[in-house]
């Protein structure tokens, strides 16, 4: 290295940070750093001067480059990196824009009235706030498949002891993860795995059969199934199928009554009766963890209930954001306003506030809308001042 070298280093400690600093030194420095910065003054020694980053990304790419470097799951890196090139922005552009030109209509109607331009009746106002309303609702409703492709799915393996909770979660897993014995209460602890079901994470937990028991050890881990149980988006509720319903099944279908839960009749390689159980409407799948059988249709009932057999696959730039949630929750609020507003024979000028407000959360996910965007909405549509 000679005295002479131009040096780039980072100059930010290790971890995390909101900000990263490289420091650039030598007599190339200037000449390096000028094309990647857009700069209001001349650079002068021994002066800060602020500047913009050459490239940088707004906060809705930031945050998929954050759900990218966290993603578990092919598909979840496949939905970020969308995000990350603007999916969302593009799926709501056709949407706000039918909102700007609603808001631009108004404006018009309501600052150049002496130019002979129309007012528009209130019918018409709300046709044109439907058309926006509509889809925004669509894409709110998408937040409920976003949100667990994004966080995952937590699923609890339940049942009396020895009905083959541990051998159906080694199935789900495809690996010998928990232990197998012919001894009743062999588990006594949560084991867990994360699999992925169609690019969804689900964290799998295999819990200790629920019985009375005076044991210490079983009697905590029965308590820990408990919470396990309580806790889960998803419960599996285990049968023997080679024996008749007892008592602590019947327990568990109460626990799990108002619960989103599968019914699994396992054992179905022993016998091939399908019991019924009163008072369970679940759906249920029969099952042999021994042979296999019925495993692919448990694998496809659990999608079935998270929503992974909806077009949300296919589709792109659905909400897997809570801050883009409640953007578009806002946005539709304002909607909502402006509908009261032009129902009650609102003037424009208080029904175009509610409209700005239904605007402002959609430019903090697409960008700004300034307001020469209005205005040469409003003279292209328009012969104003001729």
């Amino acid at each position: 290295m000679n005295l002479d070298d131009t040096i780039v280093a980072i100059a930010t400690p290790p971890g995390r940070g909101g900000i990263g600093i490289v420091r650039i030194s030598g007599p190339e420095a200037r000449n390096i750093a000028l094309p990647m910065l857009r700069l209001k003054h001349g650079l002068e020694p021994g002066r800060a001067v602020l500047g913009e980053l050459n490239g940088r990304i707004d906060l809705t790419q930031a945050e998929a480059v954050r759900d990218l470097i966290e993603s578990q799951t092919l598909f979840q890196a496949k939905v970020a990196a969308q995000q990350l090139e603007g999916a969302l922005s593009r799926r709501l552009q056709p949407i706000k824009q039918k909102l700007v030109e609603l808001i631009a209509l108004l404006e018009a109607g309501v600052d150049f009235a002496e130019d002979d331009v129309s007012v528009l009746p209130a019918d018409r106002i709300i046709q044109h706030i439907s058309t926006v309303r509509a889809p925004l609702k669509e894409l709110l409703s998408s937040f409920a498949y976003g949100k667990l492709v994004h966080d995952g799915l937590t699923l609890a393996i339940v049942g009396r002891p020895n009905v083959g909770k541990s051998s159906l979660f080694n199935r789900l897993v495809e690996r010998e993860r928990a232990i197998v014995t012919a001894t009743p209460g062999t588990t006594r602890d949560l084991v867990t795995e994360t699999v992925a079901l169609e690019g969804i994470p689900v964290k799998l937990m295999d819990t200790a059969g629920i019985r009375q028991s005076f044991d210490e050890a079983e009697s905590i881990g029965i308590g820990k199934s408990m919470e396990a149980l309580a806790d889960a988006d998803l419960v599996l509720v285990v049968l023997d199928s080679s024996q008749a319903v007892e008592e602590e099944d019947h327990r568990l279908l109460g626990l799990v009554a108002k619960r989103p839960a599968i019914l699994v009749e396992n054992k179905t390689d022993i016998t091939s009766v399908q019991f019924l159980v009163p008072g369970s409407q679940l759906r249920r799948v029969r099952t042999s963890a021994l042979t296999s059988e019925g495993i692919s249709e448990l694998r496809a009932e659990i999608l079935r209930h998270v929503g992974g057999e909806l077009g949300g696959r296919s589709e792109t730039g659905f909400l897997t954001n809570a801050r883009h949630q409640g953007l578009v929750r806002d946005s539709l609020a304002g909607l909502e306003a402006a509908v009261v507003a032009v129902g009650n024979r609102i003037p424009h000028e208080m029904v175009l506030l509610d409209l700005y407000a239904a605007l402002r959360p959609l430019d903090e996910i697409t960008g700004a809308t300034s307001s020469d965007d209005i205005l040469n909405l409003i003279f292209s549509k328009f012969c104003i001042g001729k």
